[in-house]
């Protein structure tokens, strides 16, 4: 029985399979593709990533997971499938002391956005111009949620002692000055959102919203996320055909 144990110090097996750009070998615009690629980053792995050409899928993948679709991970030779499953699996697998942990202190953190990127998608599928002004509101109204939750200081911010409140957080992201499970959720949404509004709704997040903008500054500094962003012209692609025109 003992002989089956995988050896707990050996550096385990990951290859993450994402969605391939249009050209087939770059990255596509898929968010949950680049969630994990940024969870297995931030715990500081080795890793290698795939990418898969949906429209002409390689014939080993094929065997490997066939109807598949990506992202999906072979840990040790084990394939995972289900989203949520392997972030699961991961942050529980690549544990301390050897990997940080990456969920978040404050249920808060990932509750946030959870409503961001369904708003975003009915609000650049609408092609009625009637209903344009009230989903685009919808739309802001998450985004000031963001803003005054990424405003509000954390609880280890506010200094009991000190009789002047901070009234402002100063953190860098969603639970504190490190990125969680909520920031690799987040914050790939976010960047489709920016993109995307922008080009076909001329849509910008408000100037106004400063903890917001704070917060994706903070983003695009971290290798873990720009380095992970698909190209914009991808997430322009990918909505050329959502994105109606308004009649």
């Amino acid at each position: 029985m003992a002989s089956r144990l995988r050896n707990p110090l050996k550096e385990p097996e990951i290859e993450l399979f994402v969605k391939a750009a249009s050209d087939g070998e770059n990255i596509g615009n898929c968010p949950f593709c680049q969630s994990l690629f940024m969870v297995l980053w931030l715990k500081g792995v080795r890793f290698n990533v795939t990418t898969v050409d949906m429209t002409r899928k390689p014939e080993e993948l094929k065997d490997l997971a066939p109807g598949i679709k990506p992202p999906f991970l072979v840990f040790n030779k084990e394939l995972k499938t289900d989203f949520l499953k392997i972030e699961d699996f991961l942050e529980q697998t690549l544990s301390p002391p050897k990997c940080p942990s990456l969920t978040p202190k404050y249920k808060e953190s990932l509750d946030v956005g959870r409503n961001i990127f369904a708003k975003f998608s009915a609000y650049i599928k609408n092609p009625h111009k009637e209903a344009h002004k009230n989903m685009e509101k919808a739309l802001l109204k998450e985004f000031q949620r963001l803003n005054d939750y990424l405003k509000h200081p954390l609880p280890e911010e506010i200094d009991q002692d000190c009789v002047e409140e901070e009234l402002v957080s100063k953190r860098k992201f969603l639970d504190g000055d490190w990125m969680t499970l909520a920031d690799c959720n987040l914050l790939p949404k976010l960047n489709i959102i920016k993109i995307a509004a922008k080009k076909y709704r001329n849509f910008e997040i408000p100037l106004e919203m400063t903890a917001v903008w704070r917060y994706l500054n903070n983003a695009y500094a971290r290798d873990e996320f720009s380095h992970t962003c698909p190209a914009d012209e991808e997430i322009e692609r990918t909505y050329a055909n959502m994105a109606k025109k308004m009649s």
